[in-house]
Order: structure tokens, then C-alpha cells, then sequence
């Protein structure tokens, strides 16, 4: 599935589905149902009990210095069980406080079919934003082994508007 996406911020995300190939039970009952969760997680209420604070989460913060970037190695625990929340570990830039990568699970199964997911996310600096690249995905299914999910992100257009508002973004609690 290759699919468009238009995002504004903070929260409008349209989806625009430009090809499909393989398996139409696959295509239909997983990839559809993808996209489905992205929308829903867009969703005002879900956005404020997945926001990355001391309410939804227990942290352990620890210090990391790379050749790239110093960042902050956070060590996130769901304190609800929320389809949208995850439990794992979270690299944030230490000079823009900007995620860098994500390693977790889900905190709550998202299906019956599966037993275990693994999430690992990129993110790059480009300018004054920071973008994700890549999405990938493992996941243990209840009888079949295993399914794999890798998202690419490419051929960002950012508008001059939003580089200047992405440059003076704030965020506040």
C-alpha cells in the first residue's frame, strides 16, 4: 500500500490511498485497519492520554552522549492500559527536546492474532523540523509465526508558513 499524507499541524493528518497490491484480505483487515487507528489516534481526547508526561507515564531519565547529539534516554511505563500507549525506550534530543528514536510495545494487545509487537522509530533533523523516516514493526502472530511492517516516509514538501511555526513551537503542561 502506497499512501499520500498531508499533515497540518497540530493534529490534521488526510490519508490518501494511491495504490494498493497483494492480498485483499490483508490489504483490507490489516492496512485499512492501519490507517483506521491513525485517524482514531488523532482524535482530540486520545491525543491528550497519550501525550509523553508524568500523568500518562512513569519515566526514568537518564543522559546519553553520542557522536551525533547528546540525548536524553527516557525508560516509559503506561500507567493506563490505552491502545495508544506503549511501554519501551525513548531518545530525545537534548538541545530541541525533539524524539529521536522509540523502541517499545504496545501497552495493551492491539488484536486477538497477535501475541507480541515490537516498534522501533527513526526520526531526522531537516532544518528547523524533525521527521520520521522510517516505522518498522515486528510482530509474533497467534498462529503463523511472525508479521513484519516497515513504513517509509519520503518526499516531504514543507511549506516556509510551517517551518517558521514548527521553529516556535512550545510546548507547555
Amino acid at each position: 500500500m502506497i499512501v499520500q499524507v498531508a499533515y497540518q499541524a497540530p493534529s490534521t493528518k488526510k490519508f490518501t490511498i494511491v495504490s494498493e497490491s497483494g492480498s485483499r484480505a490483508l490489504v483490507n483487515r490489516v492496512l485499512h485497519k492501519l490507517l483506521e487507528g491513525q485517524e482514531e489516534a488523532l482524535n482530540a481526547k486520545n491525543r491528550q492520554e497519550v501525550v509523553l508526561n508524568d500523568r500518562n507515564y512513569v519515566t526514568l531519565i537518564t543522559f546519553e552522549s553520542s557522536i551525533e547529539r547528546p540525548c536524553y534516554v527516557l525508560a516509559v511505563r503506561p500507567k493506563i492500559n490505552n491502545k495508544f500507549l506503549y511501554g519501551g525506550t525513548i531518545w530525545v534530543d537534548a538541545a530541541d527536546f525533539a524524539v529521536r528514536r522509540i523502541e517499545a510495545e504496545p501497552a495493551k494487545n492491539p488484536s486477538f492474532w497477535t501475541i507480541k509487537s515490537e516498534i522501533l522509530q527513526t526520526y531526522i533533523k531537516a532544518g528547523q523540523c524533525w521527521m520520521q523516516p522510517n516505522n518498522h514493526a515486528m510482530t509474533a502472530v497467534r498462529f503463523g509465526g511472525k508479521a513484519v511492517l516497515n513504513i517509509d516516509y519520503e518526499d516531504y514538501e514543507l511549506r516556509e508558513a510551517h517551518l517558521a511555526a514548527a521553529a516556535t513551537f512550545v510546548y507547555t503542561q
